[in-house]
């Protein structure tokens, strides 16, 4: 990784000698705390004193019980106001009537208090003079007693309630609690007086219009009357008119007519049956219910007793029994006869009912075309009925809300929807200046401030700076791995080839790595050999939670495939990489990116597509790559300072952020990155030792210490086929 000279001694901050500094200028400090809390109590003490007090009103429905026949339900209960409604409510105390009216009542354009400006000060005149402020003097009177007020006046709601606390603050005791108290009595006055003036508006309105309501009314019922009785619809029910009444009679009595003609037919037919088939007539219900049927059959009855009696003593030819016998004969003709006139009686009861049933049907048919008339001319009636309802109930319900709205109009008829719940007393204590507030926090400021600036002197002179080591000598480096390469990594041939004069920075760099000293000096003794693969640089990454990374590639695409090797490793490895093409050759993008053509780098630095444009996901890796793009690359250069910031928002939602820069120097990368905080990766697979030892001396004379080199190849995995592919 980058960093500083090495002549460049890091320092600690020494807070032992930050709070000796401030201990030693105790006597200063204490001092000035005490002179800047005396002078803040003198000031405290000459200020007037102003006196605050608080009236609070609460905002609730006060409706009387017996205010209308509509509001029964609500008697006794309280309308809900919401949050707006106790706002509005605010704002109308806030409100220039109302302050005007309690200033003309209380009569406060008389004192000083409330009207300054009419007295004003030499150094106001003179700011006047000079244009600094306007002239006071030229507002009216009364709005500067406005202002004045307006400034004094506290008004708000109380968190979570209906409750609206009127605070004011004055220089006379007495009238900080007066002013509260008589803007809470207007403000009930003007609410009483608002629903007042509407009552009184709702009954001049209503007068005319229930005046209107009644002639229509009148009209409408008279239009009814007098279509139903040119239509001859006269009412015989709530529902039912004289045509409808009449057919539903006719239908009634039809049905019963063809009842007792059917029962009339069927007993004739019974009658007629018993006679043709022989059967006794007292078997026939009708002919045994004939009063003469049954006179004869008693003496009938009488007259087989007399025979019967008289067999036992008499012979069949003799007179009498001869006549008894007659007689019986001609009393079963006579049964046969009135049997006979049963029956026809019957046919007669069944004709009749056939010819009353022909009739009513006629009736009814005629009906039934009437009926059919009424309904098409009850559909006009029933609008105009309709109509005059309308009316009738509108007019009911304009009367209700007169009485209701002529009754309220009485003075004290309609209270305000306020209450008072807490007045305004007369204050004991000032609300300002707090005397011993203000002295102890003026007092603390003191001396923070004090001691603040004597350790801001401390640090700025350098005296509270130690060296990080006690004994003065450098600070131990921490030894770089194997695979962080130096110029003192290289053989002493081949610095002395690449670079004839010897530089400060290789001298300090050999010092950083000892153990490469040690093996130019012992020729005989093994010493590990270096591991610059892929792998190891991948292992390095992960070790030190290197969070940016600059590829510099001296031999081109190939550094640029073993970089993209390196990113698909890491990737594989579980971390969240991502690589941004800044080569000129594009190469890992073509690697890469599914199509050469997606937006890029100089896209974003052209600023021509949004940020999450310009991500796109490996082909063969869970790695994500920025590709270069297809914007003007002159065009990108002039935005190249946003790359920084690019960077700094990839560090956020990645892992690590590479960066391949191709062959660039080492100007280019101090412009990508400056010299702090990234890691430089010197990606050289198949590049020669000359051409190494070249790029680490000019990096390291520009002032880049630790670089990482990469120059052997992974191995190949069956896994991941595409590593040879790249």
């Amino acid at each position: 990784m980058s960093g500083n000279g090495s002549a460049q001694q890091d320092v600690d901050i020494d807070l032992g000698g930050l709070f000796r500094a401030v201990w030693d200028r105790r006597v200063k400090v204490l001092l000035a705390t005490v002179g800047v809390a005396a002078l803040a109590f003198g000031a405290a003490k000459m200020i007037a004193p102003d006196y605050q007090s608080e009236t609070r009103v609460l905002i609730e429905s006060r409706e009387p019980e017996f205010s209308g026949p509509n509001q029964a339900s609500q008697a006794g209960a309280d309308r809900v106001f919401d949050e707006s409604g106790i706002l509005s409510q605010v704002q109308v105390l806030k409100s220039a009537d109302l302050i005007k009216q309690v200033a003309r009542n209380m009569k406060l354009y008389e004192l000083k208090e409330f009207d300054p400006s009419s007295a004003p000060s030499a150094l106001s005149d003179l700011l006047v003079m000079l244009g600094l402020k306007k002239n006071p003097l030229e507002m009216p009177p009364e709005e500067r007693v406005l202002k004045e007020f307006s400034d004094k006046l506290q008004v708000y709601q109380v968190e979570k309630s209906r409750v609206i606390a009127i605070g004011f603050t004055s220089k006379d005791r007495q009238l900080a609690a007066a002013v509260p108290n008589e803007m809470a009595k207007v403000f009930l006055a003007l609410q009483s007086g608002a629903k007042l003036d509407t009552n009184s508006e709702a009954t001049r309105w209503l007068e005319p219009e229930i005046a209107n309501l009644r002639e229509k009314v009148r009209d409408a019922e008279a239009k009814v009357a007098a279509y139903r009785a040119s239509s001859d619809l006269l009412p015989t029910g709530e529902t039912t008119n004289f045509a409808t009444r009449q057919l539903t009679d006719i239908s009634t009595e039809l049905t019963r007519v063809r009842g007792e003609r059917a029962n009339a037919e069927a007993r004739a037919a019974g009658v007629r049956s018993a006679l043709a088939s022989g059967r006794a007539p007292d078997t026939i219900a009708d002919v045994v219910g004939s009063q003469m049927i049954q006179r004869l059959k008693e003496t009938e009855a009488n007259l087989q007793a007399q025979v019967a009696d008289l067999s036992t003593t008499l012979l069949d030819g003799h007179p009498r029994l001869k006549a008894l016998k007659s007689q019986l004969e001609g009393i079963r003709g006579q049964i046969s006869t009135e049997t006979r006139k049963i029956l026809t009686s019957l046919e007669n009861e069944a004709k009749v009912g056939e010819l009353r049933e022909q009739k009513l049907t006629q009736q009814l048919n005629a009906l039934k075309a009437q009926s059919a008339q009424a309904g098409e001319e009850e559909v006009g009636l029933r609008a105009l009925e309709r109509e005059a309802t309308a009316q009738r109930q509108l007019l009911e319900t304009y009367l209700a809300r007169y009485r209701e709205a002529t009754s309220r109009t009485v003075e004290n008829a309609t209270p305000a929807d306020a209450r008072v719940i807490s007045t305004a007393v007369v204050p004991t204590g000032a609300s300002f200046p707090k005397v011993l507030p203000i002295t102890i926090v003026a007092a603390l400021a003191t001396f923070l401030l004090s001691c603040v600036a004597i350790m801001l002197g401390e640090l700025f002179s350098g005296r509270a700076l130690r060296p990080v080591s006690a004994t003065g000598e450098r600070a131990p480096v921490r030894p770089r791995p194997a695979l962080a390469a130096s110029v003192a990594d290289l053989p002493p041939v081949e610095l002395a080839k690449a670079s004839p004069v010897a530089s400060p920075a290789a001298d300090d760099a050999v010092e950083l790595l000892p153990a490469a000293d040690a093996s130019l000096a012992q020729d005989t003794e093994e010493v590990a050999e270096p591991d610059f693969s892929i792998e190891a640089v991948a292992e390095h990454l992960r070790a030190t939670n290197v969070r940016v990374a600059i590829s510099v590639s001296p031999g081109g695409d190939e550094g640029s495939t073993a970089t993209v090797m390196l990113a698909r490793l890491l990737a594989e490895e579980e971390l969240k990489v991502v690589l941004i093409d800044l080569t000129g050759s594009a190469c890992p993008t073509r690697l890469m990116a599914r199509s050469q053509q997606l937006p890029g780098i100089t896209n974003l630095l052209a600023g021509e597509v949004p940020f999450t444009d310009t991500i796109h996901a490996d082909r063969f890796s869970d790695a994500h790559i920025i590709p270069q793009g297809d914007a003007d690359p002159r065009q990108a250069m002039r935005g190249i300072e946003r790359l920084k910031m690019i960077i700094d928002a990839l560090i956020n939602a990645y892992d690590l952020v590479l960066l391949e820069c191709g062959p660039a120097d080492e100007m280019a990368v101090e412009k990508i990155a400056g010299r702090d905080g990234a890691e430089i990766i010197l990606s050289a697979p198949s590049v020669s030792d000359e051409r190494i030892v070249e790029v680490l001396t000019s990096f390291g004379a520009a002032g880049y210490r630790d670089i990482v080199l990469m120059t052997g190849q992974v191995q190949s995995d069956p896994d991941y086929p595409d590593r040879d592919a790249a």
